[in-house]
């Protein structure tokens, strides 16, 4: 055994506790943000799930009604019996309310397991493995989440180009998505408009989400990826957000730029490569290979 490969081992070591720590970080940092939008995403179900609940009350007399018609047939001494017994029901009106009153309640439980489909994806653990995903579709699934945050702050606009599929880590990428999302909405102080704005030129594409919001002091800009550095208030932000996703953007191979004036707004800028190069260590083996000694 030579002298180095202790070191190799305790250096491997260590790389793995920290690269531990760091996933263990994010994914607190994931729920934390996810626990400061509780309360938005408990409407957001809440809201359908009532009105279902209605809906089903509506539904049970308009069957009481319909069983009434249908046990006549057997009871009712005429058919002009039955005529008003359909007329007391308003049957007609009955029949297409029973349409509408279906397809609100599905419509309802379709919301609901959007809602809960996209909060899946936030908070389970995933693996830490680079692949093909469809940028506009994390998108869609983050404001799916913070929806409730958004719609009462901003009108959101889309403005998407056609991209390809991108080589990253999805759930880390919508969890970059989400934190600028949600520092627009803060930013906004009356209601305003989010952009978000997608485009693919040669090997990159880039991610914009900008905002009409009371924008970021200068003296404030080159601080803003710093760990726990905030300008909100207590209970508002762990201070962690933008960091994580500096280092986020950093691991894709990526960059993350902000342009900001007080009162004009603020614009996140994200460039990432379609395809991740290759690791160093590969290139290092294949050139070894190439030029044995």
């Amino acid at each position: 055994m030579t002298d180095k490969e202790p070191t190799d081992t305790g250096q491997d070591a260590l790389n793995a506790r920290l690269e531990q720590a760091n996933k263990q970080l994010l994914q607190s940092e994931k729920l934390a943000a996810i626990g400061q939008l509780a309360a938005g995403v408990a409407h957001e179900i809440n809201n359908p799930v009532g009105y279902v609940y209605s809906n089903l009350q509506t539904l049970e007399n308009y069957l009481n009604d319909l069983f009434r018609l249908t046990d006549a047939i057997d009871t009712a001494a005429s058919l002009e019996d039955l005529r008003q017994i359909r007329h007391n029901i308003d049957y007609n009106y009955l029949r297409e309310d029973l349409k509408d009153l279906l397809s609100e309640s599905r419509e309802g439980i379709e919301r609901v397991k959007t809602i809960i489909s996209a909060m899946k994806d936030f908070s389970h653990i995933e693996e830490e493995e680079f692949k093909q995903a469809d940028l506009h579709r994390g998108i869609e699934t983050t404001l799916n989440v913070v929806n409730n945050e958004l719609k009462y702050k901003a009108e959101v606009v889309r403005d998407f180009g056609e991209l390809p599929h991108v080589e990253c880590i999805a759930s880390q990428i919508n969890q970059v998505i989400m934190n600028l999302l949600v520092n627009a909405a803060h930013a906004i102080e009356d209601f305003g408009k989010i952009t978000i704005r997608t485009r693919h030129q040669g090997d990159s594409v880039t991610l914009e989400v900008e905002d009409t919001g009371k924008g970021i002091a200068s003296e404030h800009l080159n601080r803003i990826f710093e760990p726990f550095f905030t300008t909100k208030g207590i209970g508002k932000g762990t201070g962690l957000g933008l960091s994580l996703s500096f280092n986020i953007i950093k691991k894709h191979n990526g960059e993350i730029e902000v342009h900001s004036e007080p009162g004009q707004g603020t614009r996140f800028r994200i460039t990432l490569p379609v395809t991740q190069p290759e690791p160093l260590q590969h290139t290092q083996q294949n050139q070894d290979t190439e030029n044995p000694a």
